[in-house]
């Protein structure tokens, strides 16, 4: 009888340590959207909550303050009914001056405790954040979910929006020859959501800004399908069919050389007069490869590598001295594009 109560009693202290801190799912807050700003010199975080009801989704905006993140997220769990979860947050929204200062400390401290999963999107807010939540909330409701479709392939993504992770963000930081590019956004007039282009993100710091079109070549060059973008030419307009890119690094006197070979089949959906093919594609290989240029040089006057080039020179450059990448190697490294279309058929025209 005695061995029988230790054996229930031993039984029970195992069920208990592995369940007792659970909480019930119909008892936490799990917002969408996890908003980061500074103020003051404490942080400001905003929370989208959906509450769905019988017939629709409502939006509440929650905002809290506090030394830390999850000091503020703390303080306003105190004041509502449930706990807050963040681990279901799908986009995490950066001030943009904030994004200027450094988003070192955040990042390291979600990849440490693990509170916001290192999957979640990452993007920058471009007007004040009290705005945009009260604009936008507006615009949302009753789907509640209107920011995350706007990244998610299914829905509304667009190839030339980035799509960058908590967990990229933290590999750049300490990478010696990777950076970052992360989508800028603010309230549209019409629209929930407006794109304006991507930051450029170098060491954990916005150091620049690229275009929309300039953030298509960038998704291109990492190999991000480019499918369904539409190219408005001076005498046609085409439809991106697939991209495939082929990239050959070399090193010579020093200096790393690039030799890239960008592939588009394209669709042309109507044109102005009667351009031949041939001279589409001309003006889209024209038009593609001087975008490109434009953009690379100021992306290596800024040290930024977010096209990561130095990631084909990792097995060309001794280790010890690949720290020195951005400083040494980038700047001289030579970038020759070369834009390739094929134009797989007129579409509905009968051109020659």
């Amino acid at each position: 009888m005695k061995v029988l109560k230790i054996f229930i009693i031993v039984c029970m202290a195992l069920a208990l340590s592995g369940c007792w801190d659970n909480i019930d799912i119909n008892h936490r807050v799990l917002p969408v959207v996890l908003g980061v700003s500074k103020k003051n010199g404490e942080y400001l975080i905003y929370l989208q909550i959906p509450e769905p009801g019988q017939n629709s989704t409502q939006i509440k905006i929650v905002t809290g303050t506090g030394n830390t993140i999850n000091h503020a997220v703390d303080k306003i769990s105190a004041n509502l009914e449930n706990r807050v979860d963040l681990l279901h947050v799908k986009v995490v929204l950066m001030d943009k001056k904030y994004a200027q200062d450094g988003l070192e400390d955040t990042i390291a401290d979600f990849m440490r405790g693990r509170d916001v999963s290192p999957k979640t999107l990452v993007t920058i807010c471009d007007e004040d954040m009290d705005y945009f939540f009260k604009t936008v909330k507006k615009m949302m409701e009753p789907e509640g979910t209107t920011l995350y479709d706007f990244f998610e392939k299914n829905a509304g993504w667009n190839p030339q929006i980035a799509l960058t992770r908590v967990w990229a963000v933290y590999r750049s930081i300490y990478s010696y020859t990777r950076d970052v590019a992360i989508p800028i956004i603010r309230s549209g007039k019409t629209t929930a959501v407006q794109h304006i282009g991507s930051a450029v993100i170098k060491n954990g710091k916005m150091v620049g800004q690229i275009s929309a079109d300039e953030t298509l070549l960038f998704n291109a060059f990492n190999g991000e399908s480019t499918q369904g973008k539409i190219e408005v030419l001076n005498h046609a307009s085409v439809l991106i069919v697939s991209n495939d890119m082929d990239t050959k690094s070399s090193m010579s006197s020093g200096k790393p050389i690039l030799k890239s070979e960008l592939k588009l089949k394209v669709v042309i959906l109507e044109t102005k007069g009667n351009p031949t093919s041939e001279m589409i594609k001309q003006e889209l290989d024209t038009m593609l490869t001087k975008k490109f240029n434009q953009m690379f040089a100021r992306l290596q006057a800024s040290g930024a590598d977010i096209l990561g080039t130095g990631q084909f020179f990792r097995h060309k450059i001794p280790r010890q001295q690949l720290k020195s990448w951005r400083t040494e190697y980038y700047p001289k490294l030579k970038l020759e594009l070369q834009v390739n279309a094929i134009i797989e058929n007129t579409g509905f025209l009968n051109m020659p």
